[in-house]
Parts: structure tokens; sequence; C-alpha cells
């Protein structure tokens, strides 16, 4: 019994790299969001900017290594609480939100090259530039990083929801999966 209860939950390296993505884009979204309410030749602007565009290329360098890995390891079955439709919810919303994670920085990505704008790691080395400047491209891919950050927005306060729904209400081990404290993995409230 204790070898199929260690099998429900995400191993260390999944629920690292979980968590640790979750802080980098809560964090990203900060800047971003002030730095677009700030006038364009502001130089806190800028500063805001090379923030926001190192979190976002980390967080897709991160997305690719936890795409595989998870590929790799797979992912834990969920207990038998949980019906096919709810099974079925989580996959369809954890598939959207890995492509969501890869996408948005893409767009961010495209948004700032084809802008003219560098793309560097926390101004320790550049990214490179891999579409030249253009300006239909840059408004096509800043509204497509627009709207991506509210779909993800909307997914991940979904996710919150749900996550708290299993936890406070449903009382099941859904969220204990992923979370961090052993107490929580043993059915206890951490």
């Amino acid at each position: 019994m204790a070898a199929e209860t260690t099998l429900r939950f995400y191993d260390l390296t999944q629920r690292a790299l979980h968590w640790l993505m979750a802080a980098i884009i809560l964090v990203a979204i900060v800047p971003g969001v002030i730095a677009a309410l700030l006038p364009e030749e502001a130089s806190a602007r800028h500063e805001l900017l090379l923030v926001h565009k190192s979190l976002g290329m980390t967080a897709l360098a991160l997305v690719i290594v936890r795409a595989f890995y998870r590929a790799f390891v797979g992912a834990p079955p969920y207990g038998d609480s949980i019906g096919p439709l709810i099974r079925a919810a989580a996959r369809a919303e954890q598939c959207a939100l890995y492509a969501l994670m890869a996408a948005l920085p893409v767009s961010g990505y495209l948004m700032s090259t084809a802008s003219g704008h560098d793309v560097s790691w926390f101004g320790l080395f550049p990214c490179p530039a891999l579409v030249a400047p253009d300006k239909t491209l840059a408004g096509l891919s800043g509204q497509t990083h627009l709207w991506l950050a509210w779909t993800i927005g909307a997914l991940l306060a979904l996710h919150f929801a749900a996550a708290g729904w299993h936890y406070w209400v449903e009382r099941d081990d859904v969220f204990a999966r992923m979370w961090p404290s052993p107490a929580a993995r043993r059915g206890g409230r951490s």
C-alpha cells in the first residue's frame, strides 16, 4: 500500500520545476505590467523589461526541460475518487498551460526582436535575434503576447481554484500531488 501511495505524487524534480516556474511566472508579471504602463522613453521601463524578458526566457528554457522530463518520467495516476471527466479536464488544462508557458515567451521574444530591441538574459549575454526588424510581425506578436498573457492568467486562476477546491472541499490527494510538504503527502495539512 505504501508503494501505491508514493506513486500518486510527483517526484522531487517535477515538484521543484513546478514551483520554480510558478514563482518565475508570477514574478515576471509585475515588471511586465508596470513597464506597459510607463511611457516608452522612461528609463525604468527598460530596466523592468530587461527583468521581464529575462524571466520569460528562463521560463521558456525551464518549460522545455519540464516537458521533456515529464514525457520521460510521466505523471502519477489520480486516485480512484477522481472521475474520468475531471481527469480529462485536468489533462486539457495542463496541456494548455504547457503550450502557453512556451508560446508566451516566444511571442514576447518575437515582439522585441521584430521591434528592433535586444533580448538579453539579465544583461549577462544576448539572445540571438532570429528575426529581422519587421513592424507587422512586431505588432502581430505584441497582440498575441497580450492575449496569451490574459489567457494564461485565466487558466492560472482556474488552476488555483481547482487546487483550492480539491484541498478545502474535496479533501482528496490532488493538491498534495504537487505540494512540496511531506506532511501534505501523508494526508496531513501543512
